[in-house]
């Protein structure tokens, strides 16, 4: 099958950086990504760059040079699909809230959208390509649908999965680690997984795209993300017992990560990982593990969910604590609200969590982050449903200077690791502050001896005092 236009359905995350490199690295093919959100298709189309739906590094770079010419952005679904050969399929796939499973299940009823939409308005023979990350076995149920409700149209599933680091997706996709491929074993099968090699082939070494069988494909990027969730919550239970007994976490973390049996990545103490991904993909294989019944296996990964929610819990308990055991009526400064530095991704934050508890503490929380705007930051908060909408905007401010978010704060709460935040003036910031001033340093990126020695009270995960 000769490949002349692609069809992103979901222009989020994944989609859109995602289709914006394959229109950078293949010319030669017309890439439409098409979304039903009319406001986010707009600000893809956005003649000012800086005003794109997703912040990643280096991606307005792109989108400049190619939108336009073989990279378009519509709500038009249907004739997207119609013209297209090849169909992504990047929707959300979101953990259920409700019914069987609700709390741990992915929630697939987009993905189902996605399939019956393409088999109503597909007249040729596609292939489609599973982006989002999905239970494993998903593959089927969309053959299932595409086939029984289809217009007699010949489609190949393919599975494959983004492994994409928010805050360096453009990295990642410009040069990846691997490109994981998976397909039906059958000849035609293998003749469409072949078709999307080529296209990664463009600039990707062939020895890096590997393929498998479907269901290899949809497993092998759930156990990707629950290893590097695990080696997050690992290091931060270390992190507790360093605390106590007077070691250094980024000691240890150093010491233990120049093994070359275990390595450096993820082994950074930290309030908690965020993100759209680690936390529901391990709920997800959680709840796969006990749907046959493993129930071991289940409790193992839970595990890595349940010390992530108690590193956040211990951060808010340690400020209250060390606030004289009070923050009710003092003002809290955060500085970060995104889940990493280089995204303005809030999903799962950890800041929403200690944000949640702190609040309920009756806190006065000012927050600051440089990409993240303020009716997202509200958006979380009354996603939880802990209190009113007028509570959370009267607790808590958001503010668009760092300096000012920090005056007259009892406290400052180092939520996200953004770089900026290492340059500020910090004497400035310090005589501004209620005194004893303290920092809770929840990502450990800022310096020790010289905020003491300014005169602040300084707290990092994973240091004893």
């Amino acid at each position: 099958m000769n490949i002349q236009n692609i069809c992103c359905i979901g222009a989020g995350y994944v989609g859109g950086p995602t289709m914006a490199v394959i229109a950078l690295k293949c010319p030669h093919i017309r890439i439409t990504v098409v979304d039903i959100n009319e406001a986010r298709i707009n600000a893809w189309n956005n003649d000012d760059l800086n005003k794109l739906p997703v912040f990643e590094p280096g991606l307005d770079n792109i989108v400049k040079e190619t939108r336009g010419r073989n990279l378009f952005f519509s709500t038009d679904v249907d004739k997207a699909i119609d013209e297209a050969e090849m169909v992504f399929i990047s929707v959300n796939t979101p953990t259920k809230t409700y019914g069987k499973g609700k709390g741990m299940a992915a929630d697939l009823k987009y993905i189902e959208l996605c399939a019956r939409q393409i088999a109503r308005v597909a007249k040729q023979d596609k292939i489609i390509v599973e982006k989002s990350t999905l239970p494993v076995r998903t593959a089927s149920a969309i053959k299932s649908i595409l086939d029984n409700t289809g217009n007699n149209v010949a489609f190949q599933i393919l599975s494959n999965p983004e492994f994409l680091a928010e805050g360096t997706a453009v990295k990642d996709l410009l040069n990846p680690d691997r490109v994981l491929i998976g397909g039906d074993t059958t000849p035609e099968g293998e003749k469409a997984i072949q078709v999307l090699v080529d296209i990664y082939a463009n600039w990707v070494p062939k020895e890096r795209i590997i393929t498998t069988n479907v269901w290899s494909s949809e497993l092998s990027k759930l156990t990707a993300n629950a290893f590097l969730a695990q080696r997050v919550s690992s290091i931060n239970a270390m992190s507790e017992l360093c605390e106590k007994t007077g070691a250094d976490v980024n000691e240890v973390s150093k010491a233990i990560g120049m093994d070359s049996r275990i390595g450096p990545k993820f082994l950074k103490a930290s309030v908690g990982f965020g993100g759209s991904c680690f936390q529901k993909d391990i709920l997800n294989l959680v709840y796969i593990a006990k749907s046959y019944g493993l129930n071991e296996v289940a409790d193992y990964w839970e595990q890595v969910i349940l010390m992530n929610e108690h590193q956040k819990q211990r951060f808010s308990d340690n400020i209250v604590k060390t606030l004289y055991n009070t923050v009710s009526g003092k003002k809290i400064a955060f500085l970060g609200w995104a889940f990493k530095k280089d995204t303005n991704d809030t999903r799962e934050s950890a800041a929403i969590r200690v944000a949640d508890n702190l609040l309920n503490e009756q806190a006065e929380i000012a927050v600051f982050d440089p990409k993240v705007v303020e009716e997202r930051i509200y958006a979380d908060l009354e996603f939880l449903d802990t209190r009113s909408i007028q509570e959370n905007r009267k607790l808590l401010k958001v503010k668009k200077d760092p300096y000012e978010a920090c005056e007259n704060a009892h406290a400052i709460a180092v939520l996200t690791e953004w770089d900026e935040f290492k340059t500020y003036d910090w004497n400035k910031i310090y005589k501004s502050m209620q005194k004893p001033a303290f920092i809770f340093d929840g990502r450990g990126i800022l310096n020790k001896t010289d905020l003491e020695n300014i005169g602040f009270v300084y707290y990092k995960i994973g240091t004893g005092n």
